[in-house]
Order: structure tokens, then sequence, then C-alpha cells
């Protein structure tokens, strides 16, 4: 490889704020409202064109692990979207919604909690103070590149790009080979009626699998085999609908960008292909269109930064308690297939069943790094544990918590580590309820 020396700059310092958050998806915004509601300066920063990350530029419009969570973050942007007309009664995700509601919702929300927000900015750097705490990121935009301070970090970027940026240790894919889940580019169709299509409708009113199965074969007679064999409409208004899960891109690196660029423009052309192939049945599927594909493929799985604490598949298969839990997790077990093959769907081999376990604070506290909180699905944790908790009823609830506790240090001169749990729980109710309710 050639090597381009970059000549020494000067960069300009845009601002110092209490709370940087990087990365705006669903753990993101949680991290970044709690810091502001706490009194701290918050600056977020986001590569896309909106707030919301997976839930807007990538279209995942439900919500999945949220039922044993009534309170906090999630539980007001779900009720505000009900307030809002914007949601969708599913019993298998218990919220699906409109992702252009939740954009304009999230943008409302954190505006009205004081949060600065910057779009259309991409991380490129970070600096440490020579005591090893992070101190700066720079980033890149159409205004250059700029340098950002801040006395505490959360990184919400999914893949843990900050972390990595900073020098973090982190773990990718299963240990024994570091092959990882595969991505899938989800997609808004709209066309039928449900009431004219109800026996593939992913709502919950289909007993098991029936309504994926079904789906699959109708895209099969239409003479294309999907790389994944769990396709799913889910619906989100009248004649509106998600079309999920109806490509695996297997093998695709989630830290290569031109195996991202490579894996979006598969996903696409097979996203038409599913289209094309349903429509081929006339009827009700004549009205059937692609609205829109997601302007970022969906990746399950990017780094799993080093932390205080690992959350490891034992502790969900036990049902562990934690004395700082700032989430309980129900999920079981989800490992898309590694590789493919027809009707490709889960990792066989596996067991997927969990009993409801704790994330604990520590979990979110990088190990290498002073200052640096993370949140979302790039906390700490092993291959399967990861599967399990990388849901977004689960993002949330930890994005609030890192907030929080980064507020709490930055504004009291400490580190993350040394904010107490009793202290987060008296910021925020819903960790005390975790205590009370075992």
């Amino acid at each position: 490889m050639n090597i381009f020396h970059e000549p020494s700059r000067d960069i300009p310092c845009v601002e110092h704020v209490d709370v940087l958050v990087a990365g705006s998806g669903p753990a993101g915004i949680a991290a970044a409202m709690a810091a502001a509601r706490l009194g701290a300066s918050v600056r977020l920063i986001e590569q896309n064109g909106c707030l919301g990350g997976i839930w807007t530029s990538g279209l995942l419009c439900w919500i999945l692990d949220i039922r044993n969570k009534q309170d906090g973050i999630l539980r007001e942007i779900v009720d505000a979207l009900d307030r809002r007309g914007a949601t969708w009664p599913v019993k298998v995700a218990a919220c699906a919604f409109q992702p252009e509601a939740m954009k304009i919702l999230l943008e409302d929300t954190c505006l009205a909690a004081g949060v600065r927000i910057r779009l259309h900015t991409r991380l490129c750097a970070a600096a440490c103070d020579p005591g090893g705490r992070l101190a700066t990121v720079i980033t890149e935009s159409t205004s250059g590149r700029e340098a950002w301070g801040a006395t505490c970090f959360v990184d919400a970027t999914g893949n843990g790009d900050l972390a990595a940026m900073a020098g973090c240790s982190f773990d990718y894919g299963r240990p024994e080979d570091g092959k990882a889940q595969p991505m899938s580019l989800l997609a808004l169709v709209s066309g039928p009626l449900a009431s004219e299509i109800p026996e593939v409708m992913h709502d919950g009113s289909q007993p098991g699998r029936a309504d994926k199965e079904r789906l699959l074969a109708l895209i099969r007679a239409g003479g294309f085999e999907p790389s994944s064999g769990m396709p799913m409409l889910i619906p989100l208004a009248p004649r509106l609908y998600a079309l999920g899960n109806c490509n695996h891109i297997y093998g695709a690196d989630a830290l290569d960008s031109q195996a991202l660029t490579d894996a979006t423009i598969r996903a696409r052309t097979e996203t038409r292909n599913v289209v094309t192939a349903l429509r081929s049945h006339g009827g009700p599927w004549s009205e059937l269109q692609l609205v829109a594909t997601a302007e970022h493929i969906g990746v399950r799985e990017g780094r799993r930064i080093h932390g205080l604490h690992q959350v490891v598949v034992g502790e969900m298969e036990g049902g562990v308690r934690h004395p700082d839990p700032v989430c309980r997790a129900t999920f079981g077990v989800d490992v898309h297939a590694i590789t493919g093959g027809p009707g490709a769907t889960c990792e066989p081999g596996i067991k997927r069943h969990v009993l409801p376990y704790d994330i604990p604070l520590r979990a979110l506290i990088a190990a290498d790094r002073d200052g640096l909180l993370l949140a979302g699905r790039c906390i700490s944790g092993d291959f399967l544990s990861h599967s399990s908790y990388r849901q977004t009823g689960d993002a949330v609830p930890m994005g609030e918590a890192a907030g929080a506790c980064a507020a709490l240090a930055a504004r009291t001169g400490r580190l993350p580590h040394q904010v107490a749990w009793s202290e987060l729980a008296a910021a925020l109710p819903q960790l005390g309820r975790l205590i009370e309710v075992q």
C-alpha cells in the first residue's frame, strides 16, 4: 500500500461541553436527553441527516424487548408516537412506528431538552490527555475538520467507532473464527390493504413462524430465492409496511467501508427482486410498490468494547441480578445464520431461551479509557449475550443510564466509574425498581 503523509495543521476547537455523545441512534438520543435533563451541556454528533440511527436511517420500524420497560425515555418515546398517531398495534413487537414521525419526534424532544445537535458530521479521530483520559474528538464535514472537547463522552455509534479511535480494546465476531452475523437492508413498501393479505402479516395474529413461511413461499413462487428464510411484513399504517429480513448478506465485515458498500448494493438489489416476485402474483400484490430502502444497511454486529464488566451468556441463562443494573433484558439469544443456504434463518445448535437478566453499569464503562461510556450494542459483552441485548428496547435504557452517569461525573469533577449506582438511581428512579422487582 502506498502511503500519503498528511502535513500537520491546526484544527479549530469548536466548543467544550460537559458531555459529548457520538451517534444519535436509540442509545445516543437517550444518552443526550438524559444528560441534558440533568443540567449538563450536551453535544450530539451524527453522521447522517437525521436523528434515530437504525430506527430512521436504517428503517428498523419496530422496537423489540420493550414490554417490561414501563418508564423512562423509551416509554416517553412510545407514548409520544402514540399521541401523534404514528404507531400501529402489533403483538410481536409491542410498538411499530412510522420512521418520518420518529425523526421529527426525536428532533423535538432533543431540542426541548437543550441538546445541541450536529448532523452530517463524521468522527475521524480521538485524542487523550497525557493521563489516558479521552479529551477531544475530531470530525470531518462540509465545514472541514473540527475538534470538540468534552469532560465525558458516550460512544453510541453502534460499531464502537469512538472507542476504537481512542485506543480501546474490543472483540468482534464469534470467538472461534471471528465471523459475524449477516447484515440486512430494510425497506418500506406500500400497496394492498392488510385485510387483503392477512396470512402474511407479521402482527402476532399468526401462530409461530407461519406468516414468514407463507411470505417466503410466495417469494419463491414468484421466481426468486431470497438469501434469508425469514422475510416479514409489518404493518405501519394503512397500506404501508416495513419489509424486514428479506435479505441476509453473509460474510460482510462491519468494520470495512468497502464491504459495507458492497453489502448495501447487493441487499438493495435483492429487495427489488423480492418486490418484483411478489408483484408477479397479481391480484392485491399488483399494487405493491417499493417506497424506500434504508440509507444505512442494518448491521447486527460490530465491535464489543471491553468494559469494567463483560456480560456473558451464563448470566442470561441464569437470570443474573447485579447490584448496579441499568436495564433488564428479556430477549432470547438471536444469532442469525452465519453462513447462507436455502431457507437460512438462525444459527443451528444454539439455545435461544434466556431468563430476564441485568445489564450492569460497569458494562457501560470503558476499561481502557477514562471519561468514556458505552451505550447500545457496543457495550462489553460476549458473542452470544450480544445477540440478545442488541435490541433497541434495551439500547434506550442503556443510553439513558450512560448519559445520566456522564452528566453526574462531568458536573462533579469525577470520572464515570467514580459515580455510585445509588446516585444514578436517584436521578433515574426506574433503576431502583429493578432492584425492587427481582
